[in-house]
């Protein structure tokens, strides 16, 4: 049975994924920062023996290297960065907030990296050795051309570089990486104006992953397969 570790799993496109994974009959490790308030996530334990949850903050690295303890011996075939914030909405160029924008970079751009460190043996004992992060065509610089957004789209920016860091160094031992847009879903991030639903967004990325290939590690592809310009 291959295993997928995500993050961000209590709500939107990390739920989604969740069930998605589980069922095409895959174990799923997964986790939010509070499992307890999680309600549908937790209402999947009584259809799927193979879903276990785990309460994690992505920013606590004291936390995640301790789950990495907890979880020694058992391998990850996909380590799926999902959890993300948006930050304050509307700050347009000269009403940035600072203490915001890190907070958004801490969760969006060290966290995933963070993560890889902790888990990288486990991934390295698996099958299909994969680490994939959900970014977002807003950190497309060629498609930027409206500007704003400064703290949103910047640190989706950063992650796809960081991503592509991680394929550099990373490949050479058989462990693939990739940046994946889901799309605008219908979340509370998207909004009801989105032009897909969760779970299509999420079947779309899974079908990615599953037949991402060493020529396509560290690069950025929406949910549809279709590569995205950095």
């Amino acid at each position: 049975m291959k295993t997928l570790l995500i993050t961000g799993a209590n709500r939107g496109v990390g739920l989604a994924l969740t069930k998605v994974y589980l069922k095409a009959g895959w174990q799923v490790l997964a986790t939010c920062r509070v499992p307890s308030q999680a309600d549908e996530l937790q209402s999947l334990t009584l259809r799927y023996r193979s879903l276990t949850i785990f309460a994690l903050d992505v920013t606590d690295y004291t936390q995640v290297n301790q789950l990495a303890s907890q979880l020694n011996g058992q391998v990850v075939d996909v380590l799926l960065n999902n959890a993300a914030i948006y930050g304050p909405k509307g700050y347009k160029f000269g009403e940035c907030d600072e203490t915001a924008w890190r907070a958004v970079f801490e969760t969006n751009v060290i966290a995933p990296i963070k993560l890889a460190e902790a888990f990288i043996t486990h991934i390295e004992a698996s099958e299909l050795k994969t680490i994939a992060a959900i970014s977002s065509r807003v950190g497309s610089q060629t498609e930027n051309t409206k500007g704003g957004g400064y703290l949103y789209r910047s640190s989706k920016a950063a992650l796809n570089s960081s991503i592509k860091s991680l394929s550099n160094d990373l490949l050479p031992q058989g462990i693939k990486t990739v940046s994946l847009h889901p799309g605008w879903v219908k979340t509370t991030m998207g909004g009801p104006n989105a032009l897909i639903d969760a779970q299509e967004s999420a079947e779309g990325l899974k079908q990615v992953i599953d037949n991402l290939q060493d020529a396509q590690s560290g690069g950025f592809y929406s949910y549809q397969g279709e590569e995205i310009a950095w």
